[in-house]
């Protein structure tokens, strides 16, 4: 294989490298090698820190509290749905060192240059307002358990640090969250020991049966594949012949390990009877003493500026991924500011009913991460075997390349499964409605629609000039 020659037009500032304490003013042009640095074993706390919080913590609960599953049912569909997104996520980690940009750009290979405007949007959208406040407003919580300061300040409070840390950029938000790890691991690990102490494991579910595994499972899937638009964005400084299987590998495993063990300890969690009245986080710490409360709380705060200083960054990724002729003082640093602006006004509306706020908000990024999945993955394998890097380094940057069958078979897997196989409390598609076993398999149904549409199409098309 060949490798893409370095970009010779950049905005980077003179040797970033690998300063910690210095803002960051690449946006998504590709990172020259001059600049790359950094090896795979960062991504593994990268993709740990970031989930070992009370939005994973919560994706246990609601599978025991809402989906109806036992303890040891949730944990079949939990550990099953953050497999399958861990595996995808270390998968498009590899593109990272290979292209040195963001993964939104990445997407321009599936859906053209133009037709990618459609999904970095949404994902500007998801991860810089939706996911951005579901995470302040748990740690919003925390804080006002904590301290007895009122929402509104705490979340303010929250989201201040949150934005500081994406402001500064890539370098800084590795360091946080290299640092991040041990405490949150520590003091889940202490609050897991003594939740499953507690915990009543063999007591039966109230009847979620196959439908509410499968919730559970989309769930689960929705919030661990939710980081897969991002998941380059933590990779591209590293160097061209950094090793692919620890690019992929720990990435992956950081995925998987935080996520199924933090979202374990929420189902076991369910089981115990919390105070009446409690917000969501003083319902998770009500059966700890008092010490490891207060430490779970500080936790909880931390690991969701942990997780948030990933999605603002991500978010100003997806908007730089645009292509957009933005002005000049609008850069990646800037765009960190109004995304988290926008994330603060939705989570402050969010403040009242957040829980079931969360579990529609999970279940609707399967939705169409499932669909986007299959586009990419699709589009990854038939690339890697039919073009050279420097053909598709010169197509990343190219206004008129089009591919007109990833944005169709994309819209394919949305209308064909979301109309007919939502399954939650504002809307309930068609199959639900008439067989309730099944559950919400929307994101399934929308991956093997948009894969096989996509498979189909572009193999129609593949014999063209600078194409495959």
């Amino acid at each position: 294989m060949t490798t893409a020659p370095a970009s010779t037009s950049t905005t980077l500032a003179a040797e970033y490298g690998d300063k910690v304490i210095a803002v960051e003013t690449a946006g998504s042009e590709p990172i020259p090698d001059a600049e790359r640095h950094g090896g795979p074993l960062q991504l593994l706390w990268t993709w740990a820190s970031p989930n070992i919080e009370f939005a994973t913590v919560y994706i246990g609960v609601i599978s025991v509290l809402f989906f109806g599953l036992d303890f040891w049912q949730a944990s079949a569909a939990l550990l099953l749905g953050t497999a399958f997104g861990s595996v995808t996520h270390g998968i498009l980690s590899l593109d990272g060192p290979r292209f040195g940009v963001p993964q939104m750009v990445i997407g321009r290979f599936s859906f053209g240059y133009r037709g990618n405007l459609l999904p970095s949007g949404v994902n500007a959208l998801v991860a810089g307002v939706g996911w951005f406040a579901v995470n302040s407003v748990s740690a919003a919580f925390a804080l006002n358990t904590l301290t007895g300061l009122r929402p509104l300040p705490s979340l303010l409070l929250v989201v201040g640090v949150e934005i500081v840390i994406g402001f500064i950029g890539h370098n800084f938000v590795h360091a946080f969250e290299k640092y991040a790890f041990p405490a949150l691991a520590v003091v889940f690990l202490l609050a897991g020991v003594w939740t499953f102490r507690e915990a009543d494991l063999g007591g039966a579910g109230t009847g979620g049966g196959m439908g509410g595994f499968l919730l559970a499972f989309s769930a689960a899937w929705g919030y661990t594949a939710g980081w897969n638009p991002g998941a380059s964005d933590y990779s591209r400084y590293l160097p061209r012949t950094t090793n692919r299987f620890r690019t992929a590998l720990y990435p992956a495993l950081g995925l998987f390990v935080s996520v199924s063990a933090v979202a374990l300890i929420g189902a076991a969690s369910a089981t115990i009877a919390a105070p009446e009245g409690a917000t969501p986080t003083a319902a998770f710490t009500g059966h700890l003493p008092g010490w490891l409360g207060d430490l779970v709380l500080v936790a909880i705060i931390l690991g969701a500026v942990s997780a948030n200083a990933l999605n603002v960054y991500s978010s100003a990724m997806s908007i730089t991924s645009l292509g957009l002729r933005l002005p000049a003082w609008l850069g990646r640093s800037a765009i960190v500011v109004l995304c988290g602006v926008a994330g603060t006004a939705a989570a402050w509306a969010s403040l009242e009913d957040a829980g079931h706020a969360y579990e529609a908000f999970l279940l609707v990024i399967a939705y169409w991460v499932g669909p986007w999945l299959g586009v990419v993955l699709v589009e990854r394998w038939l690339r890697t075997r039919t073009a050279s890097d420097e053909e598709l380094a010169h197509r990343l940057g190219d206004h008129s390349f089009t591919n007109w069958p990833g944005l169709t078979a994309l819209l394919a897997g949305i209308v064909l499964s979301v109309p007919f196989f939502s399954n939650q409390e504002k809307y309930v598609g068609w199959v639900p409605e008439n067989w309730p076993s099944f559950g919400d398999i929307t994101c399934l149904v929308g991956f093997a629609v948009s894969a096989g549409v996509y498979g189909v199409l572009r193999g129609r098309g593949r014999v063209r000039s600078s194409a495959y």
